[in-house]
């Protein structure tokens, strides 16, 4: 019985103690804006790491200079919140920074072994696995992407594709300006439209040509976000803002802790949220089976 108590006391001193450090523990969250992506990102953060939270957001600080404020607050970690965010704090070096919220941050990182996070993508495999259950006779699947930017996208995306026993036709680009006559020049070899979240792919004029082809041609397109839902394509598999802050709070936990490792790797977003336009699916003569309505966002 005695022993029994001794391990209670034990247990609670450990808890005890734990709860302590994470008090004089502080993260920086810097942010852009205070748009409501962000905010459930930071909600989702706050939800599971317990270190106090001071927030900088940049369009408040009339052209301070951050670096200069988180040194000023000389922070145990920064969370990053979007990709402007990312580009002002990547240069420091001294203090672990989690990243999430941020299109593509591959484009703007290198070596840096202090910053790791959460990637703004479900993975391919999951994308694709969504489609076919909604299209699960599609036999060829379009994509564009400039190596810089998306490389390892494509190339996952193709290997997705070969495991469902899907043809991927895949075209590199090196210019916006090519992507129209590369899109005109699929017309009859596939039968969906992958959109990834390329930069040079994606720009206001590609896009509008991308939905004017798709309804032309019957050809729908699977986006990575809501908003191109709302434009014309036919569905998006996006990301969970509250979640994906959740995921980079436990992230930031272990590391303040002393349990996780920073070696500049990112994880995939983990929850999906699927966004439908039924008007585009009518138009292109598809049925949206009702297991997926009841689980998926409907545009209108």
């Amino acid at each position: 019985m005695k022993k029994n108590l001794s391990i209670l006391v034990i247990l609670f001193l450990l808890i005890l103690c734990q709860g302590l450090a994470w008090a004089g523990q502080e993260v920086v969250a810097v942010q852009s804006s205070r748009i409501q992506p962000y905010e459930e990102a930071v909600e989702g953060f706050k939800s599971v790491c317990d270190a106090g939270i001071k927030r900088i957001i940049i369009s408040e600080l009339q052209g301070a200079d951050v670096a200069g404020e988180i040194n000023k607050i000389s922070p145990d970690m920064v969370l990053a919140i979007g990709m402007d965010a990312l580009l002002k704090v990547k240069s420091i070096k001294d203090i672990p920074v989690v990243y999430v919220m941020v299109l593509n941050p591959w484009s703007i990182l290198s070596e840096e072994k202090n910053i790791r996070g959460v990637g703004m993508s479900i993975s391919q495999g999951e994308q694709l696995a969504t489609l076919v259950s909604v299209m699960p006779e599609i036999k060829t699947i379009g994509l564009l992407y400039n190596k810089d930017r998306t490389g390892h996208l494509a190339k996952e995306a193709k290997d997705a594709a070969v495991k469902f026993g899907i043809k991927p036709v895949v075209r590199e680009v090196y210019n916006s300006r090519d992507v129209p006559q590369l899109i005109q020049d699929m017309k009859g070899k596939i039968d969906v439209f992958w959109m990834l979240p390329d930069l040079t792919v994606i720009t206001p004029e590609t896009v509008e040509f991308m939905l004017l082809f798709s309804l032309e041609n019957k050809i729908p397109i699977l986006a990575f976000s809501e908003k191109y839902v709302e434009l014309g394509a036919l569905m998006s598999v996006g990301v969970d803002a509250f979640d994906m802050g959740s995921q980079a709070g436990e992230m930031a936990k272990k590391m303040l802790s002393g349990n996780g490792v920073i070696n500049g790797k990112q994880e995939d977003a983990r929850k999906a949220i699927i966004s439908v336009n039924l008007n585009v699916a009518k138009k292109l003569g598809i049925t949206i089976k009702e297991n997926v309505v009841r689980k998926a966002r409907i545009i209108n």
